[in-house]
């Protein structure tokens, strides 16, 4: 990364970032294939969801409520809709379980946010993308809120979000880094913008995030979120 010295708003991603996500829903998941067994093989069961999913991407978005939607879509399908209204009521509880998801800080995250707060040096937001109202009460219960400035919740991560995140905070792309787990939303779209990008992979990645390895003047690669300390 260069012209550290130069930098002025440090934009952070928060699922599987700051906190955990993706392992709850592979929890919900696995225990969706499990009340659906008796309709199919449960790899059947699962790339049939994620069809679903990614179909439904363009109208419902991001989050555990177009998750449920999703889920209870394709339990209709796989079960060739002779699911029970029992099994129905089962599969909503499960996707619901999620709205309640701890957002507990991974590891180093909360004193790492709080030395780079302490140094004063930046703005500090976070940038995420899903339901508004999910995201916002993750963020609440994850007691970092007083590390930062302000949450900014978008649609989808693209070149022209990070513009508008940018000029929303009078930074230039140049003096902005976004750090996050995800090559697809995080990285390569900040770095398509002009920002600068730090790189923390998470021990799961969702499959809709998965994406080539980007190498690029403008991107770091750390493997713990306390290593920010040194880079910034």
């Amino acid at each position: 990364m260069e012209q550290l010295s130069d930098i002025k708003l440090l934009a952070f991603d928060a699922d599987d970032t700051l906190w955990d996500c993706q392992c709850f829903f592979d929890e919900v998941s696995e225990r969706y294939c499990d009340l659906l067994a008796r309709y199919g093989e449960r790899g059947e069961i699962g790339d049939a969801l994620f069809s679903v999913e990614m179909g439904n991407m363009e109208e419902l978005g991001y989050g555990s409520k177009a998750f449920v939607i999703s889920l209870v879509e394709n339990a209709l399908r796989v079960s060739n809709y002779r699911i029970s209204a029992r099994e129905t009521e089962e599969i909503i509880a499960l996707g619901r379980s999620l709205l309640r998801m701890t957002a507990q800080p991974l590891p180093h995250v909360a004193e790492t946010l709080r030395e780079i707060r302490g140094k004063g040096r930046y703005t500090m937001v976070v940038f995420t993308k899903g339901d508004q109202l999910e995201q916002e009460q993750k963020f609440l219960r994850s007691g970092l809120a007083d590390m930062f400035d302000d949450i900014i919740i978008v649609s989808d991560k693209t070149p022209q979000a990070y513009g508008r995140l940018c000029k929303l905070f009078g930074a230039k792309p140049a003096e902005t880094v976004m750090i996050g787990n995800s090559l697809k939303s995080d990285i390569r779209p900040a770095i398509q913008a002009g920002c600068h990008a730090i790189h923390i992979p998470h021990a799961i990645t969702w499959q809709h995030e998965h994406a080539e390895p980007i190498e690029h003047e403008r991107l770091t690669a750390i493997s713990r979120f306390d290593e920010l300390c040194r880079l910034l």
